[in-house]
């Protein structure tokens, strides 16, 4: 197993003599046969080894029992060690993160500044091939490219993984023939966390089916590396042609992107969107879709995408640019809440709804114009009844009693004069979420008397 992981290693040039290692050691299993490897290593090719444990403040007692363990070890080995606290469920909370998603978040975080100040070449991380499969299928379970089929790569800029030439059994063989200490954390055992799931109910379903199902998995994810590393050169060729970016307006210019074969376009498409955002996160193929769909209409047609951008039709192309924040405000008025719209595809099991009053789900496809947040003006109505009746919105304010003063400062989603929602109110019946719904349309405001409305 030791030569495996030699020769895996020099494929991937992950070590150099001299190599100063920041080591993510939890106490696991894995860390720690990957400590021991290093250790073996550490004479013959002059390493540094720096220890990080990171407590997530979830496990209590057994959390700082595996900190003490680690700390031991590292002791014993005269390895420097460094530990972290972290209140990992506040974070997620803070971020609205899953837990899991705001640990690797921390963790990264604290290994890349450790890095920095320790001077340290490179991350070692303990990922391998079960942890790889577990990736690629939680990908293609969410929904992912060509890209997202690479699953856990051997480098990833300083941070290398050496043990994902080894299955999960071998490691247990080496660990135990070397008779290596370790610490079980009881939350992998946990079939609440989506990845637990995978790792004990999954994956081992798969093996039954082929034995060698983990190593299809890499050999079929490093051939998607490939492909995508092709595709991504060309759409990068492909977009400088057809961008254009000026005042601080980007434009995806019509005539050179109809030369684009279509088979790149949602590519270039991707980028457009990832240029325009300055990021990455939360652009799906939801949001490409829209910008397709703009290619068919009339110019002065409008989408709103992630990272408060608007996407506007016009006669040379798409523009994207950073959406009006002072839409809808009157001279001598408060500016218009903050407001936050997503639009996502619907899933078949979505029963529950948002009990946030300032949290609203809509029916995308039956907007008809470009939703504005607004005041009140002449010929706005709402739908009050699945049976189509209407009502104006002056009738409505008079029905709830509010008083004239507070009208002209309650704040609207608005599809035209069609009234989507009465923000802090009533939302419209006619854009209700039904079974028959495809794509939804979120809007989160902000609470307070921005509606007229204290909380």
């Amino acid at each position: 197993m030791e030569q495996k992981v030699r020769t895996f290693v020099k494929q991937y040039h992950l070590l150099e003599e001299g190599d100063r290692i920041v080591l993510g050691l939890s106490g696991g299993m894995d860390s720690m046969c990957l400590l021991f490897l290093l250790l073996q290593w550490r004479k013959e090719r002059k390493l540094e080894i720096l220890a990080v444990h990171v407590d997530h403040q979830i496990r209590g007692e057994a959390a700082r029992k595996d900190a003490a363990f680690v700390e031991q070890i590292c002791k014993e080995k005269n390895v420097e060690y460094r530990l972290f606290r972290e209140d990992v469920e506040g974070i997620a909370k803070k971020k609205k993160l899953s837990v899991e998603e705001a640990g690797r978040e921390i963790r990264r975080e604290l290994f890349q500044s450790e890095q920095k100040r320790w001077g340290g070449s490179k991350i070692a991380l303990a990922h391998h091939r079960n942890d790889h499969a577990e990736t690629l299928l939680f990908h293609l379970a969410r929904g992912c490219g060509l890209k997202g089929l690479g699953g856990i790569a051997p480098v990833e800029g300083q941070i290398i993984r050496p043990l994902l030439c080894l299955e999960r059994r071998e490691i247990e063989a080496y660990v135990k023939q070397r008779q290596i200490p370790y610490r079980e954390d009881a939350t992998n055992q946990d079939l609440a966390y989506a990845r637990n799931r995978i790792r004990r109910q999954i994956l081992p379903e798969l093996e039954t089916v082929n034995e060698k199902a983990l190593l299809h998995f890499w050999e079929t994810s490093q051939r998607a590396k490939k492909a995508w590393a092709f595709l991504e050169k060309e759409a990068d060729r492909w977009y400088r042609l057809c961008r254009k970016k000026e005042e601080g307006r980007l434009l995806l210019k019509e005539e050179e992107y109809r030369k684009i074969p279509e088979e790149l376009r949602e590519y270039v498409l991707q980028k457009f969107l990832w240029e325009g955002a300055g990021k990455r996160k939360d652009i799906t193929a939801v949001h490409i879709g829209l910008l397709e769909e703009l290619w068919g209409k009339q110019s002065g047609r409008k989408h709103c995408l992630p990272y408060r951008l608007d996407a506007l039709r016009t006669p040379e192309g798409i523009e994207l640019y950073p959406a009006e924040k002072e839409e809808g405000k009157r001279p001598g008025e408060e500016k218009p809440p903050a407001v936050q719209m997503r639009i996502f595809e619907k899933q078949e099991e979505v029963t529950i709804f948002p009990q946030n009053p300032y949290t609203k789900w809509f029916d995308y496809d039956k907007i008809e114009s470009n939703v504005k947040i607004r005041h009140r003006e002449a010929g706005d109505y709402l739908t009050i009844d699945r049976a189509g009746g209407r009502q104006k919105l002056k009738q409505y304010f008079i029905n709830e009693k509010i008083p004239q003063r507070q009208r002209d400062a309650i704040w609207l989603a608005a599809d035209g004069h069609h009234i989507l929602w009465v923000i802090g109110y009533r939302q419209n019946q006619g854009y209700q979420v039904t079974d028959r719904t495809k794509r939804i349309l979120e809007i989160k405001v902000d609470g307070g008397n921005h509606n007229g409305r204290a909380d």
